[in-house]
């Protein structure tokens, strides 16, 4: 397995510690507002947001363990930015509503760069995956 430095896993903490300050100042006043409407899209989004805050309240402790909470937020970030907002700046228009978005979602360089990139392919990629199918364990006759 790789070693991760400590300076490492100080700059993952310090990425949890970003998102869940600024998930907590910008999105939780609203989720615990009771006079909160939102439409169906808008309410998804904000309650896996939300979700997303308290699960990386658990990357402060366990940095290393939570990254995959960190690839899906990297994963679904450069999807939409790639899908949604690219294609829109090279037309040559982007609309006025997807600006505060293009701007929250290009933070995920942030995360790139937190990312232990080394240690993520050595556990991940080479490694062997759990199995698929269970055997009845064998008793003895």
């Amino acid at each position: 397995m790789y070693p991760v430095s400590i300076i490492r896993v100080t700059v993952l903490r310090g990425m949890y510690a970003f998102i869940v300050v600024g998930l907590g100042v910008y999105l939780w006043p609203s989720v615990i507002d009771p006079a909160t409407h939102w439409d169906l899209a808008q309410g998804e989004a904000s309650c896996m947001l939300a979700a997303f805050s308290l699960v990386c309240l658990l990357g402060l402790r366990f940095p290393l363990q939570m990254l995959p909470i960190l690839l899906w937020e990297v994963t679904w970030k450069t999807l939409w930015l790639a899908i949604v907002a690219l294609p829109q700046w090279r037309a040559g228009h982007v609309e006025e509503s997807l600006k505060p978005a293009i701007f929250a979602c290009s933070m995920v360089l942030l995360v790139y760069l937190a990312i232990p990139w080394r240690y993520v392919f050595t556990q991940y990629v080479p490694a062997r995956g759990d199995r698929w199918w269970f055997r009845k364990p064998q008793t003895a006759a």
